[in-house]
């Protein structure tokens, strides 16, 4: 992935998402909280994809913002679609693309045409952003082909500090339509708890491959710990976060913060 500067002429939007880069993978970290939990996910999603999807098979990254999981696909030898709805960023990562097959795909992702359905649709941190999270996997689920998966992560709504509503006990999500989509935690409406992704993934006709619950509140940066992060070896801090992820599954639901799930789509069989 090439590394790229600023300039004064860029849009906004590519503006905007320049400084995530520098934390994401540039390594120029000075939210060392964000920049390990970013890592965490990443690491977690592509072993997701890579356990079962084969080099050279078709995903759809949906609402893929910069592109830095289409692009670190494609290095990776698979045929990546990148999808956001904010249709100048497609050339802010044709500008950091060097290698790999990437095709673009702008505007509403359930509203585009692809010729066949995907191995992989992919979806990370996007369905807390909508009013209709059941709706959107459900949508997702129809873009893979039987047998394929949907790979997505989203905020832990078990994790402790969390004081969003469970989308299970809003009886009316259209309220919240005119305030979907919207960036960073600040756009969050609802936050997914471990048996919910189970009961919406059912509804949209797919079932749970893997879960997986990761980032506790040291490597999240949360309760005053980005003091200690600064100082701390990044192999100390990797270290307890393998060891709070071998804790009891009752406190590992309670103390990640982030949630990784792979669904399958039933495979047809005559």
């Amino acid at each position: 992935m090439k590394c790229v500067h600023p300039e004064s002429s860029w849009p906004d939007s590519w503006k905007y998402s320049y400084p995530y880069d520098l934390q994401e993978i540039y390594g120029k970290i000075t939210n060392y909280g964000y920049a390990y939990a970013y890592q965490n996910r990443r690491s977690a999603t592509l072993k997701m994809v890579r356990e079962v999807v084969p080099v050279g098979g078709r995903i759809l990254d949906i609402a893929g913002a910069q592109g830095n999981f289409s692009l670190t696909l494609a290095e990776m030898g698979y045929r990546v679609t990148w999808n956001d709805l904010r249709e100048e960023l497609a050339d802010y990562v044709k500008l950091k693309h060097e290698k790999g097959e990437i095709d673009f795909a702008p505007g509403n992702a359930f509203e585009l045409e692809f010729k066949e359905p995907f191995d992989c649709v992919l979806a990370t941190e996007i369905i807390e952003h909508v009013a209709h999270p059941d709706e959107f996997l459900r949508k997702a689920a129809a873009m893979v082909r039987p047998g394929g998966y949907v790979v997505l992560t989203t905020p832990n709504g078990a994790y402790f500090r969390n004081t969003l509503p469970r989308f299970s006990d809003c009886p009316n999500p259209e309220q919240f339509e005119d305030r979907q989509f919207g960036p960073n935690s600040d756009g969050h409406i609802f936050l997914m708890w471990p048996d919910e992704l189970q009961f919406l993934g059912n509804k949209a006709g797919l079932s749970i491959d893997q879960l997986l619950l990761f980032t506790n509140p040291l490597s999240n940066g949360h309760m005053k710990t980005q003091i200690a992060l600064k100082i701390l070896p990044k192999a100390m801090v990797d270290g307890i976060e393998r060891i709070s992820a071998a804790a009891p599954s009752a406190i590992v639901r309670r103390i990640m913060a982030h949630s990784g799930v792979r669904y399958q789509r039933p495979a047809i069989h005559h």
